[in-house]
């Protein structure tokens, strides 16, 4: 299209090209070749003197994603890296092939090791993850594998590294996630992100949208069917749905696309196709706000400065949105609804907003979330709100206090299901006491009738998340009287007073500080066993010397496990081979 003035505008913004390779393109785009086209529904793409997408922006030049292009060894541009703006305003950015594990393996000792094949690897690795060969051979191909003179064999495995980019740039950076390499150059599969649970809210959204952007640039009159592909496969209703946003799945079997995508066995079976119509986003920064469109109907808008992190979606047929917020769209007005509260904002045509659709209101005898809250709410930015996710290194830096709950809990979780007697004690617990286990709160409250917990949270947001999270599984199966069996307080602030009462069950989870102060662990592990009724539990993380301590308090220890060793760690080393837990951590149960 012509450079036009909404053109010339648009490229007088600052940190639009922001990305190393990009800089001549912030200078003068047309001297540096860049070309613009218009999509239908106003966005604007630009692309760099090859024809490779580098930029994305809304009608009125708000980025969307950002691509850096290289050189490849074989001469075909390959995908650098590339940022995408999340509704909420963060910045997030894609590192393509940044991860590289290897994995030797001795195969000297073997009869005849001089015989064994690359795709003999293959079909070994193929059996120990039970997915077929052609999808190891996808995803390991002749170059990464290696067998040298000695009998020693070399298996490389690369992946793609998610990084929250603070600064909007890759000057500063924060691993958060990665999944198996793309080929960005030419999309040929669908990936499943790695560590989801460590994703910013809007990344799975704002990466699909950049995979299938690029997939429609590089398939312009013969769409190529995709399939997902994993190693190994990971389905879920939730990687369905994202799919599903900017891709139409199809099953040859005659059976429901969903049901073959969700067996790991057969997930590849399933072709997508793109779809006609996809989410569009727009931003509006006056308004603090992020909006995605679809087929002319608003289906979802965030606000930047909103302290509770969450974002306003589309009316439900059956019960409510998330936490109650919804949105909705009059010819004048944007509507966004929060329990008694709503807002209103002036919608821009470019926005495409064409159904009217009504905001849903929560009745007020309905609870909010905050009420688990009794006294006050914790005091959370916006930005600290948005970013309540665990965050992982990616290298061999100790893994955090919040971060290593989940091993431990969830490990815990299975352990006594399987243990009759632990089973039944926790069912039987009525009084429960949840102290510092702010991660792994979806694991030690399960709502129920005739149970009390009382939650000592240490991180304001991590808290703010799982109350939110509670009031969604209320919501799912309208039961929200269960929301009065939970009161969360601050641990600071009411640690003492809490340990005033009696508790049948205690989760605890100490601070990696405290197992530098034997004394101090071991007042505060005698706090707890007093407050325990006879047979009562505490399960907690420690270290070895935690377990001479109860011992000292008349305490017995039914289980005792390195978290190193436990099945839980044991898979996320599988995602991060370099996870290093701090020195000796240790998961208990104990009795009185």
């Amino acid at each position: 299209m012509a450079f036009d003035s909404t053109i010339h505008s648009i490229l007088r913004q600052p940190d639009l090209f922001v990305l190393p390779g990009n800089h001549a393109y912030a200078k003068d785009f047309q001297a540096a070749g860049g070309s613009v086209k218009a999509q239908h529904s106003g966005h604007f793409v630009f692309y760099g003197s090859s024809g490779r997408r580098i930029l994305m922006t809304d009608p009125k030049g708000h980025a969307l994603h950002e691509c850096a292009w290289e050189q490849g060894p074989t001469d075909e541009e390959r995908l650098h890296s590339s940022r995408l703006q999340l509704d909420w305003g963060r910045w997030v950015g894609i590192k393509p092939g940044h991860i590289t594990y290897e994995t030797k393996i001795n195969l000297a000792a073997r009869p005849g090791w001089e015989n064994v094949t690359k795709d003999d690897l293959r079909t070994m690795a193929a059996r120990a993850m039970n997915v077929s060969i052609e999808t190891i051979r996808f995803f390991y191909r002749d170059e990464d594998i290696r067998i040298d003179a000695r009998g020693e064999a070399t298996i490389r495995q690369r992946k793609d590294a998610f990084y929250i980019l603070p600064t909007g740039g890759f000057e500063q950076t924060i691993f958060m996630s990665c999944m198996t390499a793309m080929h960005w150059e030419r999309i040929d599969y669908l990936p499943v992100v790695e560590l989801f649970l460590s994703l910013l809210p809007g990344t799975g959204s704002a990466t699909f949208e950049l995979i299938r952007n690029l997939y429609d640039d590089q398939n312009l009159h013969n769409p190529v069917p995709l399939r997902y592909r994993g190693i190994p496969p990971y389905p879920s209703d939730g990687a369905f749905h994202l799919f599903s946003q900017f891709f139409t799945p199809s099953s040859h079997e005659g059976v429901d696309p969903r049901t073959v995508f969700l067996d790991p066995a057969h997930s590849e079976r399933v072709t997508w196709l793109p779809s006609e119509q996809y989410p569009l986003r727009y931003f509006a920064p006056a308004d603090h706000l992020g909006l995605t469109v679809l087929k002319g109907r608003v289906v979802k808008a965030t606000l930047s400065n909103d302290s509770a992190g969450l974002s306003y979606f589309g009316a439900k047929p059956k019960g409510f949105p998330p936490c109650g917020r919804s949105v909705g769209a009059t010819n004048t007005s944007l509507l966004l609804q929060d329990e008694t509260h709503q807002i209103e904002i002036q919608p821009d045509e470019s926005w495409g907003i064409t159904d009217q659709v009504s905001s849903q209101n929560v009745p007020a005898s309905i609870p909010s979330w905050r009420s688990v809250f009794p006294r006050d709410l914790p005091h959370v930015s916006p930005v600290d709100a948005y970013s309540a996710v665990l965050l992982y290194p990616e290298d061999e830096r100790i893994i955090g206090e919040a971060e290593s709950q989940p091993f431990i809990f969830d490990y815990i979780d299975d352990y006594m299901e399987e243990n009759l007697g632990l089973a039944q004690a926790v069912k039987a617990a009525h009084h429960i006491l949840i102290g510092g286990c702010d991660a792994a709160l979806g694991t030690c409250l399960r709502l129920s009738m005739g149970k009390d917990y009382t939650v000592l949270y240490r991180w304001g947001n991590l808290a703010q998340k799982q109350a939110q999270v509670l009031w969604n599984q209320c919501n799912s199966i309208q039961r929200w009287e269960l929301l009065d069996t939970v009161r969360f307080v601050s641990y600071e602030e009411n640690f003492q007073v809490s340990l005033q009462k009696s508790y049948d069950l205690i989760y605890f989870s100490w601070l990696f500080e405290h197992f530098a102060h034997p004394q101090s662990l071991r007042d505060m592990l005698n706090a707890l066993a007093k407050t325990l009724t006879p047979g009562g539990l505490i399960v907690t993380s420690g270290v070895p010397l935690l377990q001479e301590l109860a011992m000292q308090l008349g305490l017995t220890v039914l289980q005792a496990e390195s978290v190193r060793e436990l099945p839980t760690f044991r898979l996320h080393q599988a995602i991060l081979q370099k996870a290093q837990l701090f020195p000796d951590l240790m998961v208990y149960v104990l009795a009185k």
